[in-house]
């Protein structure tokens, strides 16, 4: 009886293992798609008491029509966002690209911020910046 489990079991090792091979060539390619956006630089000026005005420089390796950086965002360090620049198309020609955002609103005690970008199909990740705001 014994025996005949072990046969049974020493078909369904080789199965198991070629399943699990299976799944990890799986996962390898996806996280080999899965780029994201980078921040390479950032430049902020105060713009009034708490407000600020930012200039985010952002590279993409997947920036074409069908799938592109489609916006930043401004938050600290524990996740607060306090503004976001969405982006409506690809920057395939103009890599790395900047674009603005404009009166964003930063309370008194925030001494920097983060700023991180989107990835239209994988969402946030890649590259961030921390600057410190001026004047703080």
């Amino acid at each position: 009886m014994s025996y005949r489990s072990n046969r049974g079991l020493g078909r369904i090792i080789p199965i198991l293992l070629l399943a699990c091979l299976g799944i990890l060539i799986s996962l390898a390619v996806q996280a080999a798609e899965q780029h994201f956006p980078d921040v390479l630089a950032v430049k902020v000026q105060a713009h009034g008491t708490n407000t600020f005005n930012f200039a985010v420089t952002i590279s993409s390796s997947y920036d074409t029509p069908q799938r592109y950086a489609d916006g930043y965002r401004v938050m600290n360090r524990d996740g607060t966002v306090y503004g976001v620049r969405k982006l409506r198309h690809d920057h395939a020609s103009e890599q790395p690209f900047t674009r603005g955002l404009r009166g964003v609103t930063i309370p008194p005690g925030v001494r920097d911020v983060v700023i991180q970008a989107r990835d239209q199909k994988y969402g946030y990740g890649g590259k961030t910046v921390q600057i410190a705001l001026p004047g703080r």
